[in-house]
């Protein structure tokens, strides 16, 4: 966010805090890229502050999240001391989040398989709508085929793009028996190590697919430890995952850090794994 836009989003979180009854004198940004993440002091909390056009994405992570801790799955929680919903002040979505101090180094590849599994066991016991994988590609094809989306986009990578997209999309698409609901977005980043054990976090991208699709987000040696794991599948989904993130790099309102980096590398990794195919 620029700095006045996240000036209020501080100011949108803490107020959300307070008016829960939490002391929030001080806000430490964690992550600031199209939403923002703040730990408020001294109460402690994570408080997810995202434009109120987020809304519907907010109100849907908190869902799943409440679902999920009830299945006990391995997920970060709401904060039991806030009422579990989205608010909105100031034009910005507001949830509160437990926050758990890191503990130790990254999760092995070992322990991210045993935790993944865990996740997929608690998110078959849980019913909610969510779109399919190949939704989501379609939203990132959309804005590869859109000029105005994407006008730094060359013609030779959208024609790239577009064929990766669409060609894997319709291959992990035609069978559906293996289906189930999915984190989405898996990768290590979303992944916590916390005295309580490896938790997933931001739980928005939850969606339906095969196990493999989340597979595909984590560590290559993960794969060696989830039982019944298509390796063949894998393959196909990382390639789909790094197209899309490239996708997502190219569109003209992005704002991940460092994006111009991430443009060609996204680019370069996409076809490192359609060779590895």
């Amino acid at each position: 966010m620029e700095p006045d836009d996240l000036r209020r989003a501080v100011e949108a979180g803490r107020t959300v805090a307070s008016e829960q009854g939490l002391q929030a004198d001080e806000a430490v940004v964690v992550h600031n890229s199209d939403r923002v993440v703040l730990r408020l002091l001294p109460c402690d909390v994570l408080a997810r502050v995202a434009p109120s056009a987020q809304l519907p994405d907010a109100a849907f992570e908190v869902e799943v999240a409440h679902r999920l801790t009830d299945a006990d799955a391995p997920v970060g929680a709401l904060d039991p001391r806030a009422d579990p919903r989205v608010q909105v002040r100031d034009s910005f979505a507001v949830s509160l989040w437990t926050y758990y101090e890191p503990a130790g180094p990254e999760v092995a590849p070992a322990d991210y398989a045993d935790a993944l599994m865990r996740h997929h066991t608690a998110l078959r016991r849980i019913d909610v709508t969510a779109p399919h994988v190949t939704d989501r590609v379609a939203r990132a094809l959309a804005a590869v085929d859109d000029r105005e989306q994407s006008p730094e986009l060359s013609d030779a990578d959208r024609k790239f793009l577009h064929g990766t997209l669409s060609g894997l999309s319709a291959e992990i698409g035609a069978d559906r028996a293996r289906d189930q609901l999915l984190h989405g977005e898996p990768h290590p980043g979303n992944l916590l190590n916390t005295r309580h054990g490896p938790l997933f976090v931001d739980l928005a991208t939850c969606c339906r697919g095969p196990v493999e699709f989340d597979l595909a987000h984590g560590p290559e040696e993960a794969a060696e430890h989830y039982a019944g794991a298509d390796p063949a599948l894998i393959h196909r989904c990382r390639a789909l995952n790094w197209a899309m993130f490239s996708a997502w790099r190219w569109r003209r309102d992005d704002q991940m850090p460092d994006r111009d980096h991430w443009r060609s590398e996204g680019l370069d990794r996409v076809r490192a794994a359609l060779d590895r195919m």
